[in-house]
């Protein structure tokens, strides 16, 4: 997070490619502390390519956050099982990489796909779902504007166990008024 009067860290939200692959490995393995128990990222080069085939797919929008001054990989943002219709929604989907967690960059890469999703994707709601003492992440959604909605038990299957989420939401409204 940047002190207060300081400009936020200027991030660029990029489709992964086979061309990030080795720094996309690189930078899970030096992040596996950072991760633990609350994402399970790709970890080999089978899992990337497959992460990365998804983005064909109209239901994920996939970025990596790049950190403009160095170049390297600062983290990971996308929106998953996008829903038309009536609903206009997505699962909102991001983890950082050492050492930029809690520089800032991710807040910026988030920004950048919430401004990506609300107008170019058209969507009118994502929606954040966290492990409860996920606290880090938890303020980082507070401070962009997302909203508690409730707890969903064992709702996700993490490292092999059922995990408790808190559901966390933003519509293009509220997200949009906050600007």
């Amino acid at each position: 997070m940047s002190q207060a009067g300081e400009a936020a860290p200027k991030v660029d939200l990029v489709i992964p490619s086979l061309r990030h692959e080795e720094a996309f490995l690189a930078a899970v393995a030096r992040s596996e502390r950072l991760h633990g128990r609350f994402v399970e990222p790709p970890t080999t080069s089978a899992l990337y390519r497959l992460n990365i085939a998804r983005q064909r797919e109209s239901r994920y929008e996939l970025r990596l956050v790049v950190d403009r001054e160095s170049g390297e990989l600062a983290g990971v943002v996308n929106a998953n099982e996008i829903v038309r219709g009536a609903a206009q929604s997505a699962f909102l989907g991001y983890y950082a990489f050492e050492p930029f967690a809690g520089t800032g960059r991710m807040e910026a890469g988030l920004r950048a796909m919430l401004r990506e999703a609300f107008s170019r994707l058209g969507l009118h709601r994502l929606e954040a779902n966290i492990q409860p003492d996920n606290t880090r992440s938890i303020a980082l959604v507070k401070r962009i504007g997302f909203r508690l909605e409730g707890l969903s038990l064992g709702y996700l299957e993490i490292r092999g166990q059922w995990r408790d989420h808190e559901r966390w939401a933003l519509t293009r409204e509220e997200f949009r008024a906050r600007r």
